[in-house]
């Protein structure tokens, strides 16, 4: 697999996800299997760290002076 960093998260979820329908068939040699898992294990860790960094990219704004300040959303009640 190339570098975690240069793949993007929709190309790790595809990736993940025929790498589940593999496993779910069940007809895997296990170390073929083991190998699945451990790349498995990979794109899930690379798709976690990209969602944390968006996530808090999203806890900030810029507001009108362009400066960042933190975004909260007021629950209305």
């Amino acid at each position: 697999m190339t570098n975690k960093q240069e793949v993007t998260f929709e190309e790790a979820m595809e990736k993940l996800e025929e790498i589940i329908e593999k496993l779910e068939e069940g007809e895997v040699p296990l170390e073929k299997a083991i190998k699945y898992y451990e790349q498995g294990m990979e794109l899930s860790k690379v798709c976690s760290e990209k969602l944390t960094r968006v996530e808090k990219q999203m806890e900030q704004i810029v507001n009108e002076q362009g400066e960042m300040e933190p975004f909260i959303i007021q629950e209305e009640e």
